[in-house]
């Protein structure tokens, strides 16, 4: 489990194709202390079991195996060498719960619609399939890479969010552009809430 606050944002090694899993190489500062193999990592929002660790001093080498059904479904498949993506260790049992619960397990990816400053802030519209946007409410919690955000408003292939001054200079947002690709999580309460009135019904 996470909450969607993110520790910092590491920069990926090396992506190579293998012949059981993609091994997604990624170097952390602040994420690597502590880390074991067999440890568990969200990166932009995923959560992913660590299968190497390599280095020390200024960062360590995260390694991970990526199958088929995680390339697919997240924006992994376009990220490059060099790429910041957002780091959160699983949350403690009895830690503080300041975003919201993110399970790491990603519904789909989303597109940037529009990502520009605006006064002070910037704003952010993403564009996403209908089986998402159908937990998209209005001042409600999503996952974006791995950010826990609050929804300022939604359209019906749309939601808008708000991003202050300090959520983009510490996460992988300040690199984004327009039509770039987004993990997206809604908020788990929602497909709970939705489960329970189907099976009542």
């Amino acid at each position: 489990m996470f909450t969607g606050i993110v520790e910092e944002s590491g920069r990926v090694q090396s992506i190579t194709p293998g012949k059981d899993a993609i091994r997604l190489a990624v170097r952390a500062l602040v994420c690597g202390r502590g880390m074991k193999v067999g440890g568990s990592l969200a990166v932009n929002g995923c959560c992913l079991t660590v299968a190497k660790i390599s280095g020390s001093g200024r960062g360590r080498l995260l390694q991970f195996d990526l199958l088929e059904e995680t390339w697919q479904r997240t924006n992994f498949h376009s990220l490059q060498p060099g790429a910041a993506v957002n780091l959160e260790r699983s949350v403690r049992a009895g830690g503080r719960m300041d975003g919201h619960f993110v399970t790491g397990h990603i519904d789909g990816v989303g597109k940037i619609l529009r990502w520009e400053r605006s006064g002070r802030d910037h704003v952010l519209d993403i564009g996403a399939p209908p089986d998402i946007m159908r937990y998209i409410v209005v001042k409600g919690s999503v996952a974006v890479d791995g950010i826990s955000l609050t929804v300022a408003g939604a359209r019906a292939k749309s939601f808008r969010i708000w991003i202050i001054p300090h959520t983009l200079a510490v996460t992988a947002l300040r690199e984004r552009k327009p039509g770039g690709e987004v993990n997206l999580e809604t908020d788990l309460l929602g497909k709970y809430v939705e489960r329970f009135v189907i099976t009542a019904s």
